[in-house]
Formats: structure tokens, sequence, C-alpha cells
């Protein structure tokens, strides 16, 4: 149980890190300022929210694919 919730934040970090990435590609240039913009504004925990909302649909439509392809497998079975 521990590794799948390990495996599943390495996920999470992934999502949030690329979101970030791509919305502010200053990140990888002056990453300072970019935080000091987040701090000055107070925005903590829209990254955050974002990264969750996006690893909510990988999760739906993983279990999605899971779910048919249980379907798949148990009409082949019987």
């Amino acid at each position: 149980m521990i590794k799948k919730i390990k495996k599943e934040l390495i996920y999470f970090v992934l999502v949030l890190v690329m979101l970030a990435l791509l919305q502010h590609s200053d990140l990888l240039i002056n990453p300072l300022s970019r935080f000091s913009l987040m701090i000055e504004k107070g925005s903590y925990c829209h990254p955050v929210i974002w990264a969750f909302g996006v690893y909510l649909i990988i999760v739906i439509l993983r279990l999605a694919i899971k779910f048919v392809l249980f379907l798949k497998n148990r009409r082949v079975n019987q």
C-alpha cells in the first residue's frame, strides 16, 4: 500500500512540475523572481489546486481504461 501511495505521489509531483514549466517558462531562467512574485501576491495554493485537478482527470481516465480492459478480459474468459 505504501508503495502505491509513493508511486501516486510521484505522479502528482510530476504533474505539478510539468504544469509549472508549461505555464511559466521563466521558471527555468529565473526561478527566484517567479517565487518572489508568488509570495508577493500570496498565491500559494493555485499551483497545487491546478495540479490536483489535472491529476484527478488523469486518475479518472486511468480507472476508465482499467474498467474497459476488465470488461474486455471478462468477456474473453467466459
